[in-house]
């Protein structure tokens, strides 16, 4: 796995220390050895392993401010939230999903990595901001729902002058035009939308919302 990710992240200017590959690949063998009793990924061989879960986590980086305190909603097997906090140690992290043996896969798993300020929790977005209110300055969503929910869900959650990052397909035209209101309504606007290569021909779309 790590020859693939390290041919990405050379040409994406990004530098990766040993130990954070070393973690990177645990995170993998914990994924795949829980995986067999949990529905966690349905990608399971290392190339797509790499690509679809480690790289397209990555992508995000250049979004996280030093510090950042990051939600990641919907987060499952902990894409992307996982990912970044292996990569950036600074950042503060809230996992959040819905279901209670993922949430409590992922407490297990920050712990045997060594991984620090990570708060696994068991809630919804929209619970979550009830109960904590606008608390975060980065909240990430990867293949959770279509926009106009994402941005209801995610918004509320963010501070004012905060980033939403959206992990979406190829074309959003349309579901983005749809969203439109519901991002309005929640004093988001839409700052760019990215396309960005993964590998080969894949890519998707990052969509980029400030909380105003």
């Amino acid at each position: 796995m790590r020859e693939i990710i390290e041919k990405w992240t050379t040409a994406n200017g990004l530098k990766v220390t040993a130990e954070q590959y070393a973690t990177l690949e645990a995170y993998k063998a914990r994924v795949l050895e829980v995986n067999q009793h949990m529905n966690l990924t349905r990608i399971t061989e290392t190339a797509d392993f790499a690509v679809k879960h480690v790289i397209d986590s990555l992508t995000l980086l250049p979004y996280i401010g030093q510090g950042a305190s990051v939600i990641d909603i919907g987060t499952g097997a902990g894409f992307p939230g996982m990912v970044l906090k292996i990569m950036r140690n600074d950042i503060k992290l809230t996992l959040l999903d819905s279901l209670r043996k993922r949430v409590n896969f992922l407490q297990e798993t920050a712990d045997i990595l060594n991984l620090p300020d990570i708060e696994c929790t068991h809630s919804r977005a929209e619970d979550r901001a009830k109960t904590h209110g606008s608390a975060y300055d980065i909240c990430t969503a990867r293949a959770v729902a279509s926009m106009d929910k994402l941005a209801a869900y995610a918004l509320p959650l963010v501070k004012k002058g905060g980033l939403f990052l959206a992990m979406k397909g190829n074309d959003i035209t349309e579901e983005l035009e749809n969203a439109k209101p519901t991002i309005k309504k929640h004093r988001g606007k839409v700052e760019s939308v990215k396309s960005v290569k993964i590998v080969g021909v894949l890519t998707h779309t990052i969509v980029i919302i400030r909380k105003i």
